[in-house]
Formats: C-alpha cells, structure tokens, sequence
C-alpha cells in the first residue's frame, strides 16, 4: 500500500519568470519516484498584481494564463497551456493536481461604483456604526480582456460584503456595504477573532448572495474539466462562513470527484477551534495542523530544553488524525511572511520523521525544504533582509524511507527522558517496518523489545547519521541510539 504523500511545490518568493509550472512537469518522474501522491499548486489564477502576483490576490477565476489582463497573458507561474500539460504530465506519473482555491476576496476591480457604506471597528468587527454614508468603491469586475469566455458574470458591489478603501469621500479602514444580502451584520459561521473574522481584504465576497454562491460552484466544475483535479485546497477558511465551504465540498464531491481530497486553510492553533470548525462543515475535509507546526517552531528554538514527549501535546493529529495534514512550514511561516514561525534547520530531519515515518496524519512536504530558498524582502524591522533557506540534505531519504517502511502498527518509545523519544513501525507480512529514534540534546538512544518472532537481527541506519549497526538478541532486544540533535531511522540490513 502507498502512504499518501503531499508537497507544497512553491513558497512565497518563488521566482517570477514563469517557469513554475514547466518545473512541476519535468520533476514529474523525480518526485513520483520519491514517494509523492499529490502536489498542492499555487493559485493558478489572475491576481490583480498580474506576473507579480503568487495568487492570493484574487482577480479573475477563469483567467489561467491565457488573457491579457493586469499587465501581461502568463500568471507568475506560466501560461494556462503549461499548466495544463504540467498537471498532464503528473498525472502520468500517479500524481494528482492539489488546487488552490482563493474564494475570500477579490482585487483589482475594473471600475468603481456608487456605494452605501457604514464603517467598522477595525479591533472589534461586530460594531458597525448606525449611520451610513454614500461614496465609490471599486467592486465591478467586468474582465474586459476575457470577453465573457468561459463565464458571463459580472461581479458588482452586490456581491461583496466589505471593502478597506472607498472614494468621494476618500477614507480607508472597513467599510460594511449595504445591500439586499448584508442583513446589517457581517456572515455568521466565520472565526471570532476581532469579533468576527468574515472581512480580511479587499472586496470581500458576500456568500449569502445565491447568485455568488452559483457562480463558485460553476468554477469549481469548470476548474475540473480543465485539469485533471485530484483535490483543493481552501483558502483563508477562517474568513469564509463554514455553511458555504459545506455546501460548495459537498456538490464538487457529487459533481467532480467524490473522493477528492479537500484541504482547508483554518489558520489556528488551538485544538478545539479547529474540531468545532470540521464539525461545522460535517467533517468533509482535512485541516492543516497549525498546534503542531507550532510545537515544531518552539522546540527548534528552545533545543535540549524543549519536552520532546510533549511534541505532539494539543495537535489535531493527536486528537482526530484522519482530518489532520501535518507539516513543518508553508509560504505564510517562512521568515518575512505574515505567519512566521520558522522551524529552525537543525530540527527540521527530527520534525520530517515524525511527520513523514509515523502512521498518523496527511504529510506535507514544503517546496522550500526540498529545493531550498533564497531571497531578499523587508521585514517586520523595516529593514531588508537576505535569507537562505536551505534545502534539507536527509529530506529525499526520509521521503523514500516512508515509502520503503512507514508501514505497519506503531509503537512508542517514550520514557522518563524528555530529550529522547522514538517509536517503532512494525512493518507487515509484505513491506518492512523500521525503528525511529531522535534526540534534540545529547547522544541518546532507545531501548526497543521487537519481540522474538524477528530474532536476531542486524539494523542500520538508513539516513546514515550513524555508520554503526545495531543487532538485536535471540528475544529482539537491542539499545537503538541516535546522535545528539539528530535523528536515526534504523532498518533491517539487506
């Protein structure tokens, strides 16, 4: 059986020259031959930064790279006829298309028109001033360029629920648009934060307009028929009210592809949130786990003194595993963004073991991680700032390590020592298992009954942080060590 297998092929400040999608064709072979099943893009449409836009700032759904719109025909990442063959091209190698869906918002309005707004809190949402006042928003989406192809309908200030920025009088803040669909408040079924998280940027999308919700539903069968879709994932879930992400899952599962793996982005650490949120919306999809990216973090910077038992404390892949996709960072966490919280590289071989070689949870491999980084951005200090994120060297061995013995029952290993833990994959009567054990202080190691039915064995470590070897006696007992700050992952010797 193959262990389902994720990466995030971009990061943040992958290179605007269009050559992204031509990358993901020609590493096709290469990452199948790894242990990858699925390969989560990036927004594939018209951001209204055109060749600039990694794709969150939404404009046109339909616009794959082929129109002339917001200076230029290709998107960040290629023209839609690359896209279309690198998607083919996966395909052909076992690999199914992940994408992304950006339905929050939409920027880069076509015209401007008349409007009726009442201001909003910034720090609490939920107070909107009682008086309202007329100006000019920029909410008509008519994609000229596109003609009407594919999709006739024009977006207007009907189908939007807020805007940061309005004209005659020029005034920025939140601004709550008034219309049939707005009922006085903003959406229910959307985050608490700030009272109510329904408004995050730009036009934001009214889903309570029938016409809206239509329309959503139309791309995503479309979407489909461009490419061969394997699954989605959600943008900015919390933002979004779950009822319309429940509605919208459940007609692409009896329209697309009832099997399709949905991913939602519910940016929050905290447990609970995110089982309420997958209760909302009837446990149709995956969320990532946002607690445990965390831990990762904090136990990088914290070294020796960071728990290692605890690692997987208030995770949701601890709590309902097969809703749980696991990872060590994303475009958002890597150091300059707007989530960051970057796993230190000493700690990510550790972190990729847990996530990659255990039985529990969707792993997802960051592009950043496999290929490494380098760019240059402002950061929080307003200073300008070089970074290198550099490609993890035992990544590849780890990914091939899942699919050569991440298999069977799984034991722990974990004692009185908080700087040592591990656990077993016992394998199966067809595939083998293997023996995973990671110190983040000193030299360590486990001491591991595999039972006597295996006997006398000789294990190695596949990584080759080790070049001893570790024989088990007649009942398969052994002390499996591991190097301090590193990680082992012992096998069978050929």
């Amino acid at each position: 059986m193959t262990n389902r297998t994720l990466i995030q092929f971009f990061h943040w400040y992958t290179p605007a020259d269009g050559s992204l999608w031509r990358q993901a064709g020609e590493e096709a072979r290469r990452l199948s031959e790894m242990g990858i099943t699925d390969i989560w893009l990036p927004p594939a449409t018209k951001g209204a930064s055109g060749r600039h836009s990694v794709g969150y700032d939404a404009y046109d759904l339909f616009d794959l790279g082929e129109f002339d719109q917001k200076g230029s025909v290709a998107t960040k990442y290629g023209t839609r006829d690359e896209l279309v063959a690198a998607a083919s091209a996966l395909a052909d190698c076992g690999i199914g298309t992940i994408v992304d869906v950006v339905f929050n918002h939409k920027m880069g309005a076509d015209e401007r028109e008349p409007v009726t707004v009442r201001r909003a809190n910034p720090d609490d949402r939920t107070e909107i001033e009682e008086q309202s006042f007329k100006a000019h928003a920029w909410t008509r989406f008519t994609f000229p360029a596109r003609g009407g192809k594919y999709s006739p309908y024009i977006w207007d200030a009907h189908c939007f629920g807020g805007v940061d920025h309005v004209e005659d009088p020029d005034a920025e803040g939140i601004f709550k648009l008034q219309n049939e669909h707005d009922l006085g408040a903003w959406s229910a079924e959307v985050d608490d934060e700030l009272g109510n998280f329904d408004y995050l940027m730009g036009a934001d999308v009214e889903f309570r307009n029938p016409s809206v919700q239509e329309e959503l539903k139309f791309w995503g069968r479309w979407i489909a028929e461009q490419l061969p879709v394997a699954g989605f994932r959600l943008d900015a879930a919390k933002h979004i009210p779950a009822w319309f992400f429940r509605d919208w899952v459940g007609h692409i599962r009896d329209t697309v592809n009832a099997d399709a793996l949905v991913i939602a982005e519910y940016w929050h650490p905290d447990q609970e949130a995110l089982k309420a949120y997958l209760e909302k919306v009837d446990h149709q999809l995956m969320l990532f786990d946002v607690g445990l990216q965390h831990s990762f973090h904090h136990a990088s910077r914290a070294g020796a003194e960071f728990d290692l038992r605890t690692i997987f404390d208030g995770s949701l892949v601890s709590a309902m595993p097969d809703h749980a996709v696991t990872m060590i960072g994303n475009h958002d966490t890597q150091p300059l963004q707007s989530l960051e919280t970057p796993v230190e590289p000493w700690f990510k071989p550790l972190a990729y073991a847990l996530v990659l070689l255990r039985e529990q949870g969707l792993p997802c491999v960051f592009h950043a991680d496999l290929y490494g980084a380098d760019y240059r951005d402002v950061g929080g200090d307003r200073n300008e700032h070089d970074i290198n994120l550099p490609a993890i060297g035992c990544l590849p061995a780890l990914l091939e390590a899942r699919r050569q013995f991440a298999h069977g029952p799984q034991t722990e290993l974990i004692d009185e020592d908080s700087s040592c833990i591990g656990f077993v994959r016992h394998g199966t009567a067809e595939q083998p298992g293997c023996v995973v054990v990671l110190a983040n202080g000193s030299d360590n190691g486990k001491e591991v009954a595999l039972g006597p039915d295996l006997g006398a064995r000789t294990y190695r470590d596949w990584l080759a942080h080790r070049q001893d070897t570790v024989s088990t006696d007649e009942r398969g007992h052994a002390h499996f060590p591991v190097n301090g700050g590193s990680v082992s992952v012992w096998v069978l010797m050929d």
